[in-house]
């Protein structure tokens, strides 16, 4: 009979409460799927008294995370606390030192020190697993780290923030403003009271830092990542992508340029017709474009007690089994260093939309701008607000005009948007939305 493998849990908040219940109902299946037991023998959190629905009888409660990670008893530390530095740091780096597996949902621990955690695995022996860290049940970082091990990667992007999802979903079908889905989204536990790690594509950005590494061999790097949020989107801008074929998702995307490996995170265009246009609400999708297959599109919820618990679990039984993977893919000597990659020569198309004022020779100035950066409009679309009718006072109304452009460089983009400003033909800033084609 081969021992189980014992477990410390650090962190009973609403995913390691599952972890606990999940390795209890399906012991029997795990034991089958990984050839020997898995049981929890000690965890930690910060109060020992908080009902948590969950049997813990038996269990022996460490004094802090550094004394579960150090444990002689435990052979798997699973750290489910959160954060990027102490204690969560400590106590992973001590369970790696120990020569213990590790096995952990923290994004931001692993795109700040992900490296040097893989170095402590690397050297020590013990593994270091982390599917639930990006897209939760989604099993994405097994898919570039193992499925597509034999097969180039030329780009990955997703929907990788929930929250963002849900906001611009109800915005598109409700016509509602930011504020509004927002304030919605709070209330039903979507949003955090300070959203700004959120909706400001922070969380996302940490995400696609790991994913990149995973896809290309680069060193995370969270730094290397461009990153914008959504809150400049308005409802108008929605009306006008669905009317063109399009939806606008916030994406996190890592593509192969001939420059380098280009990391965003922006709000996107994408064609209604794509895979990932179809994903709505606080659901997560990520796909894989790779040489010689078509694009691979995995789905699923990217956040939640349950869904981030079965992947964890999933982890463990990797442990159990005595899988010890490359943490991104690679050994740690091989990953390449990564630089953040200036979105001026970024190559792709947009959608500008303008408020042109409504006298003579606006159309031709802006045209005029355009043509000097070489970029050429694949459609052009004039909103008259009254249905064209002239106002009741008489007043010039400033005109939305909508372009889409063909491929050209980004840099060439805000040279004719500065000049259209200088020259005095528009109202307020330009609105400008990437577009990625499928």
């Amino acid at each position: 009979m081969v021992a189980p493998l014992k477990v410390g849990i650090a962190g009973l908040g609403t995913v390691g409460a599952e972890v606990v219940r999940l390795i209890e109902t399906q012991a029997r299946v795990l034991a089958g799927r990984s050839g020997r037991g898995i049981r929890v023998v000690a965890v930690t959190a910060r109060s020992k008294a908080k009902k948590r629905g969950v049997d813990l009888r038996g269990v022996e409660w460490a004094r802090d995370p550094m004394a579960l990670a150090t444990h002689p008893g435990i052979d798997c530390f699973v750290e489910l606390m959160g954060g990027a530095g102490d204690p969560a740091l400590s106590a992973v780096e001590a369970a790696l030192n120990a020569g213990k597996s590790v096995v952990t949902a923290n994004k931001a621990l692993l795109a700040k020190h992900g490296l040097k955690l893989a170095k402590s695995a690397e050297k020590h022996g013990g593994a270091l697993n982390f599917e639930a860290a990006v897209g939760a049940a989604i099993p994405v970082i097994k898919t570039l780290r193992e499925g597509l091990s034999g097969t180039g990667i030329n780009r990955v992007y997703g929907i990788l923030n929930g929250t963002c999802n849900y906001i611009l979903t109800r915005m598109e079908q409700e016509g509602l403003s930011f504020a509004e889905c927002l304030k919605d989204a709070q209330r039903l536990g979507y949003a955090e009271a300070n959203p700004s790690f959120d909706v400001d594509g922070h969380d996302t950005a940490q995400k696609l830092a790991i994913l990149a590494s995973l896809a290309f061999g680069t060193k995370v790097a969270q730094s290397a990542v461009y990153v914008e949020g959504i809150s400049s989107i308005a409802p108008e801008d929605l009306r006008a992508a669905s009317d063109l074929g399009y939806r606008v998702k916030l994406l996190g995307v890592a593509v192969r340029t001939a420059k380098g490996i280009e990391q965003r995170v922006h709000p996107t265009m994408v064609p209604k017709s794509s895979s990932i246009a179809q994903v709505m609400g606080v659901t997560n999708a990520v796909t894989i474009d790779g040489e010689g297959i078509p694009p691979i599109t995995l789905v699923g919820p990217g956040a939640g007690g349950a869904a981030t618990a079965s992947a964890v679990v999933a982890d463990i039984a990797d442990v159990a089994r005595g899988i010890r993977a490359n943490p991104f893919g690679r050994p740690i000597a091989q990953l390449r260093d990564t630089k953040k990659a200036p979105m001026e020569r970024h190559e792709g198309g947009y959608y500008i939309r303008l408020l042109a004022r409504d006298f003579p020779g606006t159309a031709a100035a802006i045209a005029t701008r355009l043509a000097e950066q070489k970029i050429s409009i694949e459609s052009i679309v004039q909103r008259h607000p009254n249905g064209g009718a002239a106002p009741a006072d008489g007043k010039a109304v400033p005109v939305p005009v909508i372009l889409i452009t063909y491929a050209t460089h980004e840099d060439a983009v805000r040279r004719a948007l500065a000049a259209v400003q200088k020259d005095k033909v528009i109202s307020g800033r330009p609105q400008v939305i990437r577009i990625e084609k499928n």
